[in-house]
């Protein structure tokens, strides 16, 4: 057991509090029971599992390889106010080709909340793939893999030139379509290709100009009451149920 804050590897396990060392490393740290169990669940890879003292370790965890830490260690090292005692590193998973039927495009989300809900919400409504572009909070963020609920686990989440991409997505006949709040037809009333990629934008500044121009489709969702838009991860939730209710239609 672990018991000393000025042990390597504690030393180590609290580095991957910074985005630096995640990138540097290709690990992350991921806390709680459920996150690690989803993590376990989609064979994720897992270097080794930490747990304190105090923790029952649950069955879901045999053929790990298991460190122990003394309460305060494993405090030491949680990024949560109340830790559950049980935390995992994990490998950064390699790069993935662009592919699947209906993408989801992330143009510079910074709030780590909104990034997170953007892909269990896509996660839900059954997308292939996210794509985060230049600018989008790192995906290992704990505020971020929390907001995922698990679902950064389920599907690829990949970064990229959105530029690119969405240059590459329409040569292959892929409808894309950009969320805005000025001319744009409420999308209610078009109908998604087979195959379709939403973009949505930065919360304060939308999607950049040379990404926007590439849309095939600008779609906007109607606002009944006197606010001035939707969060982002409401309004690509509701883009994203109705792309997939009609591809399923």
């Amino acid at each position: 057991m672990i018991t000393s804050v000025q042990n390597d590897n504690v030393k180590y396990w609290r580095k991957l509090h910074k985005r630096k060392e995640r990138s540097k490393t290709n690990t992350f740290l991921v806390e709680g029971f459920h996150l690690v169990e989803e993590a376990v669940k989609s064979d994720w890879p897992i270097i080794e599992l930490l747990v304190d003292e105090n923790i029952t370790v649950p069955d879901w965890c045999a053929g790990l390889e298991i460190t122990t830490l003394s309460k305060s260690v494993f405090a030491h090292i949680s990024q949560t106010e109340a830790p559950q005692g049980i935390a995992a590193i994990l490998q950064q998973k390699k790069q993935q080709s662009v592919e699947g039927n209906h993408l989801l495009l992330v143009d510079a989300i910074q709030d780590p909340g909104n990034l997170g809900t953007l892909i269990r919400t896509a996660d839900a409504a059954g997308f292939d793939m996210v794509v985060l572009g230049k600018g989008t909070v790192d995906l290992y963020n704990d505020k971020v893999i929390r907001a995922t609920q698990g679902s950064l686990f389920h599907l690829p989440v990949i970064t990229g030139d959105l530029v690119t991409i969405a240059q590459d997505l329409q040569q292959q006949g892929v409808a894309i379509w950009a969320s805005a709040l000025k001319n744009a037809s409420s999308y209610h009333t078009v109908h998604p290709k087979e195959r379709t990629a939403l973009i949505v934008g930065n919360e304060g500044s939308g999607i950049q100009e040379d990404l926007f121009k590439l849309a095939t489709t600008r779609v906007t969702i109607p606002i009944y009451g006197d606010a001035e838009s939707l969060n982002v991860g409401i309004a690509a939730g509701i883009l994203m149920y109705h792309i997939k209710t009609i591809a399923n239609e």
